[in-house]
């Protein structure tokens, strides 16, 4: 059976109107990109999307109550609302730097929880 999908390449500032399409013996052709990347991204996108995901942290803190966090890569989408639920159900304490790990290898995936911006502890 034949699949087939038709994106916008996010790889470069060009945004190609790609067309994505799986035949039966599992060949996955890409066209419409007008350069190498958009090929890669629209098998990628096809097969197993995956997305930078961004949220905040609860600190307890009166001045500073969330802290903003972000995956270090890309993770898979399906994994994407597990990872928010755990995200939105921590709460850390201040000082933190940015960069500093607060969840690591989520699920087994590779994928860590990074802050991205650092604060001091006010209260």
């Amino acid at each position: 059976m034949m699949t087939e999908k038709e994106l916008i390449c996010i790889s470069c500032p060009i945004g190609c109107h790609l067309k994505v399409v799986s035949g039966d013996t599992g060949e996955i052709i890409v066209t419409g990109n007008q350069c190498a990347r958009g090929e890669i991204y629209g098998k990628e996108e096809f097969l197993a999307p995956r997305r930078i995901v961004t949220a905040v942290i609860k600190t307890g803190s009166l001045s500073f109550p969330y802290v903003p966090v972000k995956t270090d890569k890309p993770i898979l989408k399906e994994y994407i609302p597990r990872l928010l639920k755990t995200l939105y159900s921590l709460e850390i304490e201040l000082p933190v730097s940015s960069r500093e790990i607060v969840l690591e290898n989520f699920e087994s995936t590779g994928v860590n929880v990074i802050i991205t911006k650092s604060v001091k502890k006010n209260d």
